[in-house]
């Protein structure tokens, strides 16, 4: 198995990537304020179940694949970043109003977002291909090392993910008055068409 040494260092590194502002927390945040915390933890919950996918791709060589082919990269990666701008837009538009508590089909919906947002972001693919190599003993079963990571790395991304639902979801307590409401929510959506712009800069190559 891997060292504690290893491990809390594999941890820290994670912690630092995901404490960096980056698609998931904008949008997280975006809707928390316009759809409240159910909505919010529908999303996590898809996130998680995303980056879950990714690392076990990654550890299967799907990775290595996509740096290889650029095609399959650039396709990724418009297409990541132009759903981003659509839920920026989206979260532009629905700032007018206020959003009743989701129901079933509207979690699946968030949920499915979640889940796209990350399957659809060739950059969280290559932080795996990366990133695990390096707190990786090839000596001792590198399947087993490898999912010890991608669990320690989802654990702490939800972590983060979920406190921002909470911290966002409250907010949206003291946004009644619709004025500051649409204000609020407008700025955030543009953060995140920021955020999009950011990562299609960020991912060329």
């Amino acid at each position: 198995m891997i060292e504690i040494t290893a491990l809390l260092a594999f941890a820290f590194t994670v912690l630092v990537i995901e404490l960096t502002p980056g698609p998931n927390m904008a949008w997280l945040a975006v809707l928390s304020v316009s759809e409240g915390r159910r909505a919010g933890l529908a999303a996590v919950a898809g996130i998680a179940l995303g980056l879950t996918v990714i690392a076990a791709a990654a550890a299967l060589g799907l990775g290595a694949v996509i740096e290889r082919y650029d095609w399959l990269y650039q396709g990724l990666r418009w297409a990541g970043v132009g759903f981003l701008l659509y839920l920026g837009l989206e979260g532009w538009r629905k700032a007018n109003t206020r959003q009743e508590a989701p129901d079933h089909q509207s979690k699946m919906r968030y949920f499915a977002r979640g889940f796209l947002i990350n399957a659809l972001n060739p950059k969280a693919a290559l932080f795996y291909v990366a990133v695990f190599p390096q707190f990786i003993d090839p000596a001792k079963p590198v399947a087993i090392q490898a999912a010890l990571l991608a669990v320690i790395s989802v654990a702490i991304a939800t972590a983060i993910h979920i406190a921002i639902v909470l911290l966002a979801g409250s907010a949206r307590h003291f946004l009644n008055d619709p004025a500051r409401h649409r204000v609020f929510q407008r700025a955030l959506s543009l953060l995140l068409v920021g955020v999009a712009i950011w990562l299609l800069a960020a991912t060329a190559r």
